[in-house]
Parts: structure tokens; C-alpha cells; sequence
């Protein structure tokens, strides 16, 4: 195992030497003012990478055979690969994350599916679920999970890590982020299609629905607050830089985080063919007070929501709002203003198969002409790559290209 210290050793030294570097202060403080919409330029990051195709470089060729620390390999390969190749906006801590055990964090829902892969080694694939709450009985068989923590593994793995890199740099155990979006968790329990005529033709099903999901998110969040897993330290929401001055909150004792000292995120991704009233009615008034309980909002995602900004507004605490490769950038922009950071989405399809330059400044310039007319702080967000075709350098072409509208 000492041979396996060592090497993790000096890969903690390269981190920290990339994390002593006054960018990432700099950084930290353009995210916070775009965040707590003071916006000083367009903040720009790439994530939800194709990572079995990454994993083809020799730069991140893993060595360790031990299970934990190979995890601990993987995460620090992953942060020096990105910071030379396509860093965009990214901030490197000054220290190493070690994810807390949690068992059982499901929300509630449990998916029997079948899958079909193009590439066996992406994790990005094609999934139909099977129906499982088609009945007010099968909706009332749904219970709560009970989730479990494991804080003698913690404290070993946190034994281990602070003595390969004692002197090196600060590790810490990091907590969890609430995924609080659970239309997208009923739509892994019955069909789209189903929920979409069910909406029509058996709304009070769907109202029943929705509160049964409700009370199972609750229970997450609640048995999160009480076991201490909530973060507020996390640097993400949604892909995106998660630093404000507005959390925690003042209260904040330095003990456990509470659900109003952290980001959270949450959308109703198949309600994009929905008209604005069906979605105010069926999400924003049944499920606003789940999104309530946070210090701070991230709404939406591959729904276009450009017609729908006026009633995301009954939402107090939404910060950021989703501006997907299908959305109006200008619409959204303009019904946004000064109020919403707007989270661009540029189409990861124009890195798919070679880069597409034209189209990728396209979308981007739309959205800096459209954010410096309505005032809205803007941020550059490409995710979802599920592929590069094997093409790594279109990566660090697109934060090429992003940065130099970043930083014009």
C-alpha cells in the first residue's frame, strides 16, 4: 500500500499547487457575484462529461488496485485532466472531497426498466421503465426509505486520506445535494405518455400523485437534515458554480447544515408540452413548498421555460433558470431580466461528431447580446455530453471558443 501513499501523494501536491493559484480566488468571487446577481461577466463550465471516452488518454490512466483509493485516484485525475484541458470557469479547492456512505438515498422510488446501450461503456443509455403506479394502490404501497449512514467507514476512510496527504492538503467528508425535481421520479414510474393523458382525463390521480411524491421527498429531506448530510460547502448546483454570499444563512451555527442554508434543484422535465396553466396547477403550486424549504433555487433543465418564467416567479428563493438548446434565448432573457441568473444550455449535439463552431457561437452570442439588453447574469453551461465521438480535443475547442466571450 505504500507504493500507492506515495503516488497519491504527489498527485495531491500537483492539486494543491493548482489550487494555491490566485485564480481560483478570483473565480470564486466572479461565480459568487453572478450568483447573487451582481453579475461582473459570463461564467462559463463544462460538466456531465463523456468519461469512458476520456478515460482512452493516458493522462488519466489509473493505478491504485485498492477500491477506495482508486476513488480518490479517479477524483484527483479527473480535476488535474479538466484544469488542463477545458478548465472554462472551474475552481480547483484546496482540498480533497471524500463522499459520505449513504445507503438508501432513492427517494422513495425503486425503477424496474429495461436498457438498451450503443456503447457499453457509457453511462449515458436508453431506459423503459415498467409502470408501477398506475392505482391509488399502487401509489399507496410507496413508502419512504430509511436511509442509513456508516460514520466508522467515514472516519476510516478519512484516517487514510489524512495520512497520505498530512502536510499536502486538507480533506474533508462531503455531503449531499437534493435532487428535489420528482416529476422526473414519477416519469420512472409510469410512462409519459400515461401521466400526460393522465393530466386530462384523471387529473385528481395526478394531484394524488404529485402529494405522495411530495411526502417522499420530504421524508429524504428531512431524514438529510437529521443524519447531517446536507452540504452547503458543495461548489456545484446543477452542473453550475454554486458560490453566494447568501448562503448559509446568518443564523448558521457552523453545526449541521439545514435545508435553508443549501442550493437544491428541481424541474418537471415532461412537462414541456404542457400549456403554462397545466404547469402552474400540476408542479408550481403542489410542489413550491418542497422547493421552499432551500436557501436557494436552481429551476429546470431540458424544458423550455421561456413562456413559463412568470409563474417559476411564485417560487421565492429560484436563483438560476434553465435556458435549454430548445428554449427562445431572447423570450427568456427578456421575461428573466435582472432577477434570474440565466443558465445557458448550449446544444452539446454541435461537439457530438466533430466541433461545429458556427453553431456553438452562434448560440453563444445570442445569449450575450440577449443578457446585456435585459441585464440578466449569464452563465455558459455545456452538460449532458454523452459523447465526443472519441474526439477529445472538441472539448477543449468549445471552452476555447465559450471563454473568449467569457472574458471579451
Amino acid at each position: 500500500m505504500s507504493k500507492e501513499y506515495t503516488y497519491l501523494r504527489e498527485l495531491g501536491k500537483k492539486l494543491a499547487e493548482i489550487a494555491a493559484l490566485p485564480v481560483q480566488e478570483e473565480k470564486k468571487k466572479l461565480w459568487a457575484a453572478n450568483n447573487d446577481l451582481k453579475p461582473i461577466r459570463p461564467m462559463v463550465h463544462i460538466d456531465q462529461l463523456p468519461w469512458h471516452e476520456i478515460r482512452h488518454s493516458k493522462e488519466i490512466e489509473q493505478k491504485c488496485e485498492d477500491p477506495f483509493l482508486r476513488s480518490i485516484e479517479e477524483y484527483i485525475l479527473k480535476l488535474l485532466y479538466r484544469w488542463k484541458h477545458f478548465p472554462c470557469d472551474m475552481v480547483v479547492e484546496n482540498r480533497i472531497d471524500i463522499p459520505k456512505t449513504v445507503h438508501n438515498l432513492n427517494y422513495g422510488v425503486h425503477i424496474i426498466e429495461e436498457t438498451v446501450k450503443t456503447d457499453e461503456n457509457n453511462d449515458v443509455f436508453s431506459h423503459k421503465y415498467q409502470d408501477q403506479i398506475a392505482t391509488p394502490e399502487q401509489l399507496a404501497a410507496l413508502k419512504p426509505d430509511v436511509l442509513t449512514v456508516d460514520p466508522e467507514l467515514d472516519k476510516k476512510h478519512m484516517e487514510i486520506c489524512e495520512e497520505i496527504f498530512d502536510g499536502v492538503i486538507p480533506v474533508r467528508l462531503e455531503g449531499v445535494q437534493i435532487h428535489a425535481g420528482l416529476w422526473d421520479r414519477i416519469s420512472q414510474m409510469r410512462s409519459v405518455e400515461k401521466i400526460l393523458w393522465d393530466i386530462i382525463d384523471k387529473p385528481e390521480f395526478i394531484v394524488q400523485t404529485v402529494k405522495k411524491f411530495i411526502d417522499l421527498t420530504m421524508s429524504t429531506i428531512d431524514q438529510c437534515e437529521n443524519l447531517g448530510l446536507l452540504d452547503h460547502q458543495l461548489q456545484y448546483i446543477h452542473c453550475t458554480g454554486a458560490y453566494t454570499n447568501d448562503l448559509p444563512q446568518k443564523d448558521y451555527n457552523g453545526g449541521k447544515s439545514r435545508a435553508k442554508d443549501c442550493w437544491a434543484l428541481g424541474m418537471s422535465q415532461i412537462f414541456a408540452t404542457v400549456s403554462p396553466a397545466m404547469h402552474e396547477e400540476f408542479e408550481i403550486d403542489l410542489v413550491k413548498p418542497v422547493y421552499e424549504r432551500f436557501g436557494l433555487f436552481y429551476y429546470g433543465c431540458c424544458e423550455p421555460l421561456e413562456k413559463k418564467i412568470n409563474i417559476i416567479k411564485k417560487i421565492k428563493n429560484v436563483r438560476k433558470i434553465s435556458v435549454s438548446p430548445w428554449a427562445n434565448i431572447d423570450e427568456s432573457a427578456d421575461n428573466m431580466g435582472k432577477d434570474y441568473v440565466l443558465s445557458l444550455k448550449p446544444n452539446p449535439a454541435f461537439i457530438a461528431a466533430g466541433v461545429s463552431e458556427q453553431e456553438i457561437r452562434k448560440q453563444i452570442e445570442a445569449a450575450v447580446r440577449a443578457c446585456k439588453r435585459s441585464g440578466s447574469p449569464l452563465e455558459i453551461i455545456l452538460k449532458d455530453v454523452s459523447t465526443v465521438s472519441y474526439k477529445l480535443e472538441s472539448l477543449d475547442h468549445w471552452n476555447r471558443i465559450a471563454m473568449e466571450y467569457a472574458i471579451a
